[in-house]
Formats: structure tokens, sequence, C-alpha cells
């Protein structure tokens, strides 16, 4: 009777530190990009992240099922962005994972984290129309594929070549026709709401436009973009790629696999058009 009691004691005084426990714990320093951790100004429809103290009751990870609309509430939180709940992909004591609503506008919003009753600091981030984004491994080369070559992933070790269309994934692109519900999984293809804002740069040279075959959504993902484009027969060895909107370009140093031009075909434009996958 007495193990039992003291048990039961025992459970009493865990449930009281958690329903009394520390407000959520982050600062604006701790709000980033999710995508390659870079600071703000965000953009519509873009995966940020929060990284803090306290932010959820437990120490197992909560993630958003792949290919299903985000919830609105995970781990026991939630985050408000402009006062209304975002779309959650992942919430950890340490990290949230959320989504910037598609529908929002540039300019100054506030965002806060709601942990059951305990409310986190109100802090107010940036919104931009484009916060372009790319993702970076260990060795700062980005995420892309190669369309020519069954999607295979583009490496070190089996790089691009001219002539190749590169399929390379990016987030922070924007508003896009037609501009999806917050949170809603993209079935089809949609271009960003702007095409003729876009480029993309080889070591800080932009592109021929005409090689740029799609820019927009990924189907089946939140969040993410692609750009479909094809290699000029004249690009070097491992370039630097960024990719800008508007006045909005992502960060410096990072580098697409290219195969050396000796062991590269020259040859240009395999294809004239290639579908968002």
């Amino acid at each position: 009777m007495i193990t039992v009691l003291r048990a039961l004691l025992a459970l009493a005084l865990l449930s009281c530190t958690a329903a009394s426990g520390q407000a959520p714990a982050y600062s604006a320093a701790g709000i980033v990009n999710a995508t390659d951790f870079s600071a703000g100004p965000f953009a519509p429809n873009s995966v940020v992240s929060i990284f803090g103290s306290d932010l959820t009751y437990s120490n197992a990870p909560a993630s958003a099922a792949p290919g299903v609309s985000p919830p609105l509430q995970l781990g026991g939180i939630a985050v408000y962005v402009d006062n209304r709940a975002a779309p959650l992909l992942y919430a950890s004591d340490t990290q949230i994972n959320f989504l910037i609503p598609s529908d929002e506008i540039s300019g100054a919003v506030p965002v806060r984290v709601v942990r059951q009753s305990l409310t986190g600091p109100t802090i107010s981030i940036t919104l931009a129309d484009a916060a372009p984004c790319l993702f970076p491994d260990a060795n700062q080369y980005v995420l892309a594929v190669d369309w020519n070559a069954n999607n295979a992933l583009i490496t070190p070790d089996a790089p691009a070549h001219p002539g190749d269309t590169v399929v390379l994934y990016a987030t922070g692109l924007g508003h896009t026709q037609p501009n999806l519900a917050p949170g809603v999984v993209p079935a089809t293809a949609a271009q960003i709401q702007n095409p003729a804002s876009f480029s993309l740069l080889l070591n800080g040279t932009a592109i021929d436009p005409t090689f740029v075959k799609y820019v927009g959504l990924t189907p089946g993902w939140v969040g993410l973009y692609q750009v479909n484009f094809i290699l000029p027969g004249n690009v070097p060895s491992d370039p630097e790629i960024r990719v800008a909107v508007g006045t909005q370009t992502s960060t410096a140093g990072l580098k697409l696999a290219v195969a050396p031009p000796t062991q590269a075909s020259t040859t240009q434009g395999k294809l004239n058009a290639v579908p968002a996958r």
C-alpha cells in the first residue's frame, strides 16, 4: 500500500511540475531558415526553425507525416504567426519547424510559441516576397538531382555534366500561381508568381533564362520548391550556385557538383522542357 501511495505521489509531483513548468524560451536570434539556418527575412510558404528551451513537454520529438497536410498542433504546442496557428512539421524540447502561412504578405509579423496555457515571448520577424534558400550538405554542395540520370543525386562522385537537366531543390521562393492555402500539400506543379523575377547564377553570372524550364512547387511536399534547368555548355567544374527572386538571393558559397570540362559532354539542351516531379 505504501509503495502504491509513493507511486501516486510521484505521479502527482510530475504532473504538478509539468503544469507549472517554465514557459517556452527563445529569442529573435533563434528564429532562422530551417533550410540552412540563416537569419531572416523569411517568405510565405517557407520552413522556419525556432531554437530554444522548454518548447515542448516531451523529450520525444514529434514530426508531421510526409505527404500529409501538417497539423496546427504538434507535441502539445502551437506556433502563432500573425496571431494565427501555423502548420507544424517538427517539435522537440529545443527545436520547432513550422511553415510560414502561404497567404502572408511582406512586412513585420509577430511570432509566438504556446505550450498549452504557457506562452513564450512574442518576437517580430520580417517577411519578404521571397527569401531563397538552398540545401547545403556538410561539404557545401547543394541538394540537386540529374534528370538525365533517372534523378540520381548529384554529388562530387556522381557529378552533373554540361547539357544535363538539373533539378535543384530550394525553399522560400514565395507565392505561386495558383497560390495554395496554408499547409496544403501540392498535388500538381505551380510556378512562382513572377517567373521573370527569377535568376540562377553560376559563379556569379546569371544563366540564359531560356535554360530555366520550371521554377515552382514540388508536388507532394509542403514548403518545397524546385528549379529545373539545363546546364550551359561552358559551365566550369563545381561552380558556385545561387538563386535569386527579385532582390533576394540565396546564401553565397554553395557549390553544384559538375564534372571538369575535360570529362564532360558539351552537348546543350538535351531536353527542351522538364515537368515538375
